[in-house]
């Protein structure tokens, strides 16, 4: 893989052991920083895990988001609002879930040169973001009231639920996330090669 094209490389255990729970942290610190909506807060959480993604690469990066969630199954209040793994039981929990492939997707967009430059790295991060609401919305129209769970955001319809309450809200702020993310990380590159 081209891990040269990534910002940060580390070769030990004990380095990558390192950037996977400093990524774990940022998007912890990221996950506090919310706006109230509801069933969904708005937070910073994707922007701290494109930014893992596209720093430490797929694997480093997607390994960051799965500690991220062992965290907060194990109890400790690092999802919005100070969650812990009660959120996997909540709507949320296909995002959660879904954070994984979005930090694996912005690494490898990384890792194969398509995150180059301010543009091609904001549309990166706007292909990723978009493939989040995959899992994001399948949790709750499908796979909630599957295993179980009763609540009023379980099983609902797309158009006049799913897209106002799940998906709508966050588009704008996604994209806006993605540009910060690209501009961030074009910028780092950028000093990096100095």
């Amino acid at each position: 893989m081209a891990r040269e094209n990534t910002l940060i490389q580390a070769e030990s255990l004990l380095n990558k052991s390192a950037l996977v729970l400093g990524g774990s942290l940022l998007i912890a610190i990221a996950a506090q920083i919310s706006v109230p909506m509801y069933p969904v807060p708005m937070t910073l959480q994707t922007l701290a895990i494109l930014l893992v993604g596209f720093a430490m690469g797929s694997r480093l990066g997607a390994l960051a988001v799965v500690a991220y969630l062992v965290e907060g199954l194990v109890g400790l209040p690092v999802f919005a609002n100070g969650m812990n793994g009660a959120a996997f039981a909540g709507p949320t929990a296909g995002f959660l879930v879904g954070f994984i492939g979005l930090a694996w997707m912005a690494g490898f967009a990384a890792e194969r040169g398509l995150a180059k430059g301010v543009v091609g790295t904001a549309i990166a991060a706007i292909v990723a973001s978009a493939a989040l609401y995959i899992p994001g919305i399948l949790w709750p129209m499908t796979v909630a009231g599957a295993t179980g769970i009763e609540a009023g955001w379980i099983a609902r319809d797309f158009g006049s639920y799913y897209w106002a309450y799940f998906m709508a809200p966050f588009l704008v702020g996604d994209i806006v996330k993605a540009i910060i993310a690209a501009v961030l990380v074009t910028g780092g590159r950028k000093a990096l090669n100095k």
